[in-house]
């Protein structure tokens, strides 16, 4: 599985972006898909995921109510619409895939490139 993440940029705080995460080679259906964040000299973490059902997310607590994660099947495409923007928002947005259904870097077997978040204040 490829993914390409898009979307990234600059922002104001309070702002809206929303990132994109295309899959090829195969369907995002099998998966479990997450966004991961980084930030400098800081661990990354994941943000929001979605269960390969899509029957069930999750959120970290300092996204929850501002973030929502969703995928389209027929596009092959997950999304994370980020909404009320904070400067602390700002870090390298991931997007992964895997077959597990954990909240670790080690339960997702394939990787986005990143995509550039920075909320300005």
């Amino acid at each position: 599985v490829q993914l390409q993440a898009s979307g990234g940029g600059l922002v104001q705080a309070g702002g809206s972006l929303r990132l994109s995460c295309t899959a090829s080679g195969r369907s995002l259906g099998s998966y479990a898909t997450g966004w991961f964040r980084q930030a400098p000299g800081k661990e990354r973490y994941v943000v929001t995921a979605i269960h390969w059902s899509g029957d069930s997310t999750y959120y970290a607590d300092s996204v929850k109510g501002r973030f929502t994660i969703s995928r389209d099947n027929a596009k092959n495409t997950v999304y994370l619409q980020m909404n009320s923007l904070k400067p602390e928002d700002t870090a390298v947005y991931y997007c992964a895939a895997g077959v597990g259904s954990g909240r670790t870097p080690s339960d997702y077997d394939y990787w986005g490139q990143g995509a550039q978040v920075t909320v300005s204040s």
